[in-house]
């Protein structure tokens, strides 16, 4: 582990008014003291959690920039209606009302959903995104709640991972986000990893709750099952996929991405014609688009829209890596998927441990060993020396270089020749703002040249579990400099950034167009990242006087 630590959380901890942790970090010396670009940005953070606070009960917090239209709270059909709900009525027009039905698993709703669109009510408050992400998402909140524990506010982090084990208990699975359209669809499941994490806070300050921590494990249980049946099995591989239970076009799709599906159906068309002129058939594959009644006449096709809303459910909304615009995402198992269902099997075995029940643990090792050789073997490329998805429908493993073969490093399920095959790979994807997502720039947001905080954070968290902590020094530097650079040009964090020229500003060919003003998960990476790092690397981020200067 890196010695100085200790250090700079003395003086972020003073920005950050922890006094529990205050008093640990009485009498350190802290290089950082009186910087004043150190100070700005974790100021900043520092009140963006509050900020981006929100609660069901809240006419701020119903609110979707998403979608136009009246908005409905919605209350699940078995519980009744808190009485403080009444008022959103008076205050803001909202109406709080039950579900039409309950929901007794994942895929539970069909067609076209509970209408019209609302928000689902959960328990505790919430830290979202930012900007138009107004809920409580799936895979962002573990990032935010790794940022709210090093803030020292470990209520709401439980309260976060207590909404999940709700919606878990009353809407059938970990949502995409608590919104009546995204109950059809999962996220990565990082649950474990939250519970994990709020678990060893709470041991840390001397409140170990093992009636939570049974409670957790049980619904963890119920979201792994989820994952580890059909229709989320890949085939027979033995490992899982994404699967959105819904069919037909995302509501948001339709109405927050102005004219995604038309351009998406206008590129499947030109490539088909594209193969046809060269070969005089038709590679791509033909069942994206189906033909319309009226004579020359074409529309996406239901098969398309399954790989599309399954592509939102991997998080990785938009990206080529599952075929053109994830239209295929269906037919992959994915390295990030397997890869977290591998920390979920031993996050429940040290769960297990805790509970006192070592058979349990005994079995979900075994379990997790099992996972981890087929990780070894079906999603690795020795000739490559990285992991890729495999695609269990044309049964080959996929050629396209992603920043998930960081995933299994995170995890701990390759082995070490493995590790230094993709440290050997660094290069294809290291910029001068960090890591890039892929090395195929398709203009879309999770492709080249951009980066995420989040794949950041795990890439490093990688490369430190496996010894490479020159690598992890170097990448951390990178991206913390180029949030750091921007922040103090445009007096905000941002979603995601471009790592190649350094810049928040960026201009994307299709999708999510904007660069979303917050924003959770960086101002939580950006606090992880800096706590990881010596404290004189800390000095040469800070003595940098602006962009570029810190290479």
């Amino acid at each position: 582990m890196v010695k100085n630590v200790p250090v700079l959380w003395a003086f972020v901890l003073v920005i950050l008014s922890s006094q529990c942790m205050l008093t640990e970090a009485k009498g350190m010396r802290d290089p950082a003291n009186n910087n004043p670009r150190l100070q700005k940005i974790l100021d900043y953070i520092a009140s963006s959690w509050s900020a981006l606070t929100r609660s069901t009960g809240t006419c701020e917090g119903v609110a979707d920039p998403k979608l136009a239209g009246p908005s409905v709270l919605y209350v699940p059909a078995d519980l009744p209606i808190p009485p403080a709900l009444s008022k959103l009525s008076s205050q803001c027009g909202i109406c709080a009302e039950h579900l039409p039905f309950i929901i007794q698993g994942p895929g539970g709703v069909k067609g076209n959903g509970v209408q019209p669109p609302g928000l689902l009510f959960l328990e505790h408050p919430y830290v979202v995104p930012g900007g138009r992400f107004n809920e409580m998402y799936g895979w962002d909140s573990y990032f935010i709640i790794r940022g709210l524990l090093r803030a020292g506010d470990l209520g709401l982090a439980r309260g976060m991972v207590d909404n999940f084990l709700f919606e878990i208990e009353h809407y059938g699975a970990v949502l995409n986000a608590n919104r009546t359209y995204y109950l059809t669809r999962s996220q990565p499941p990082f649950l474990s990893s939250m519970i994990t994490a709020v678990y060893e806070a709470d041991k840390a300050h001397a409140r170990e709750n093992r009636a939570w921590l049974a409670q957790a494990y049980r619904d963890t249980v119920l979201d792994y099952q989820m994952w580890t049946r059909d229709p989320h099995l890949a085939g027979a591989t033995g490992l899982s996929r994404y699967y959105d239970f819904g069919e037909g076009p995302a509501p948001e799709g339709l109405h927050d991405e102005v004219g995604y599906y038309r351009d998406v159906l206008a590129y499947l068309i030109g490539q088909n014609k594209n193969e046809q002129n060269k070969n005089g058939q038709n590679k791509n594959n033909p069942s994206l688009i189906e033909a319309l009644p009226s004579p020359q006449h074409v529309a996406l096709s239901p098969e398309y829209y399954k790989g599309d809303r399954s592509m939102r459910e991997s998080g990785f909304d938009i990206t080529f890596r599952f075929g053109p615009y994830g239209a295929e995402t269906h037919h992959y198992a994915p390295v990030c998927l397997n890869s977290l269902l591998y920390k979920v099997e031993t996050d429940l075995a040290q769960m297990s441990e805790w509970l006192g029940d070592q058979a349990a643990s005994s079995v979900w090792r075994q379990q997790a060993e099992r996972r981890r050789k087929i990780i070894q073997t079906l999603l690795w490329d020795g000739h490559s020396g990285m992991f890729f998805d495999y695609d269990f429908a044309k049964g080959k493993l996929s050629s396209y270089e992603y920043a998930s073969t960081f995933y299994p490093l995170w995890v701990g399920a390759a082995t070490a020749e493995q590790a230094r095959a993709v440290v050997n790979n660094l290069p294809r994807f290291e910029y001068e703002g960090g890591l890039a997502m892929s090395t195929h720039e398709s203009g879309v947001q999770w492709d080249y040249p951009y980066g995420w905080a989040p794949i950041q954070l795990l890439a490093v968290e990688g490369l430190r579990r496996y010894g490479y902590n020159a690598e992890a020094d170097r990448i951390s530097i990178k991206f913390l400099s180029m949030v750091l650079v921007n922040f103090e040009r445009d007096t905000n964090i941002r979603e995601k950034y471009n790592v190649v020229t350094d810049s928040s500003n960026i201009k994307l060919a299709e999708g999510y167009r904007d660069n979303i003003i917050g924003f959770g998960w960086t101002n939580a990476v950006f606090l992880e990242l800096m706590n990881q790092l010596p404290t004189d690397k800390i000095e040469r981020i800070l003595a940098a006087p602006g962009s570029g200067a810190h290479r």
